[in-house]
C-alpha cells in the first residue's frame, strides 16, 4: 500500500455547463479573491458577480464543448507522473473550486493510509488567490479530518529547468519553420488587482523573474524574436490591475506576427483556448496583424513530467 501520496493542486474549471455557477461561486467566495474582511460583505459582492457572469461564462464553456478543457489534461498528467514515481507512490489531484475537492480525494487518501503527503500546486509564481488559497484549502480539511499525515509543500517553481524547457520547445513548435525575426512574442500573465500587490502578494516578481529566465533560455537557443514584451490579461471590473494589459499591449506592438505565451498557465483552460486563442485574436486581426498565434501550455508533456518528479525528489 502506497505510504506517499503526491496532489496537484489547481483552481479547476466546470466539468459540465450546470458546473459553471458552482465554479464562479466557489471562486468568488473565495477570501483570497475577494478581500475584503466583512464576510457579509464579500457574499453580497460575490453574488452580484455570478448573478452577472453565469451566463456568459456558460456560453464560453459551450463554445468549448460544454466543459473546461484543465481537468481532461489533467488526467492525463496525473497518469503519465504515476506511470513514472511507480505504484509505490500514489498520484492524484484537487480542484480549488469545482471537482474534484480536497475532502474527496482525502478520503481516498486516508483509505490508503498514506502516511506522507507532497502538495504541489500547479502555479508557477506564487500568489495569494492561487497557491496561497490552494494549499489552505487543502491543508484545512485535511485537519478537519484530525489525521495526521505529514504535509509537504512547495509555493513556487518557475525556476525549474525542465519546466522552462517545455515552454521553450512549445514556443519552438509553435514557431514552426518561419523565421523568430517575422514576430514579436508576448509573456501573457494573468493580471491581478493592483492593491492586491500593494498588499505584498509577490506574483509579480516572480513573473518577471521568470520571463527574465525565459527570454535567456530563447537568446541560448538562438530564438531571437524580433522584440519579447510582458502583458497582462483577464482583468475585471473597475478597479486598477497590473500593466500593460495585452490589449494595450498589441496596439503597439509591431503589427507583422505575434506569439502569446500564457506564461502563469501549466494546463491550458479557458483562458488560454478561449480569451486567448479566440477573443485576443479578434483583436489582433483588427489591428492587422497578419499572423497570430498562441503557445501551448505544458499540460502533459514529458518534460513537465520530468520537472514534477525533480520537484518531488528535491522536496524529498
Amino acid at each position: 500500500m502506497a505510504k506517499e501520496a503526491i496532489i496537484l493542486l489547481n483552481m479547476g474549471g466546470p466539468n459540465n455547463l450546470n458546473e459553471v455557477e458552482m465554479f464562479l461561486k466557489n471562486m468568488f467566495a473565495d477570501k483570497n479573491i475577494l478581500t475584503m474582511k466583512s464576510n457579509l460583505l464579500r457574499k453580497f459582492i460575490g453574488g452580484m458577480i455570478v448573478f452577472n457572469r453565469t451566463e456568459s461564462s456558460q456560453e464560453i464553456y459551450r463554445k468549448l464543448g460544454g466543459k473546461s478543457p484543465i481537468v481532461g489534461h489533467t488526467k492525463k498528467l496525473v497518469a503519465k507522473l504515476q506511470k513514472r514515481v511507480g505504484e509505490d507512490v500514489l498520484v492524484d489531484f484537487v480542484m480549488r473550486y469545482t471537482p474534484p475537492f480536497a475532502s474527496e480525494v482525502i478520503s481516498r487518501l486516508n483509505d490508503a493510509e498514506v502516511e506522507k503527503i507532497y502538495l504541489i500546486p500547479l502555479y508557477p509564481h506564487f500568489s495569494t488567490t492561487t497557491t496561497k488559497s490552494s494549499l489552505e484549502d487543502f491543508e484545512e480539511f485535511y485537519h478537519l479530518e484530525g489525521r495526521d499525515a505529514l504535509l509537504v509543500e512547495i509555493k513556487h517553481f518557475f525556476e525549474n529547468e525542465s519546466y522552462n524547457k517545455s515552454v521553450i520547445q512549445n514556443i519552438k513548435e509553435s514557431v514552426g519553420g518561419d523565421d523568430y525575426r517575422d514576430f514579436d512574442l508576448i509573456f501573457s500573465a494573468h493580471g491581478l488587482p493592483q492593491k492586491i500587490v500593494n498588499a505584498g502578494d509577490v506574483y509579480q516578481k516572480h513573473i518577471e523573474k521568470h520571463t527574465a529566465i525565459l527570454e535567456r533560455m530563447l537568446q541560448e537557443e538562438g530564438m531571437n524574436f524580433h522584440e519579447t514584451h510582458l502583458a497582462y490579461q483577464s482583468k475585471v471590473g473597475p478597479m486598477e490591475w497590473l500593466k500593460p494589459s495585452l490589449g494595450d499591449k498589441l496596439k503597439v506592438v509591431r503589427n507583422r506576427g505575434i506569439i502569446i505565451v500564457p506564461v502563469a498557465f501549466t494546463i491550458d483552460n479557458s483562458e488560454t483556448d478561449f480569451e486567448l486563442e479566440v477573443e485576443y485574436r479578434e483583436i489582433a486581426e483588427e489591428l492587422g496583424f497578419k499572423t497570430y498565434r498562441v503557445v501551448r501550455c505544458a499540460n502533459d508533456s514529458e518534460l513537465f513530467v520530468d520537472a514534477l518528479v525533480e520537484i518531488y525528489e528535491k522536496m524529498k
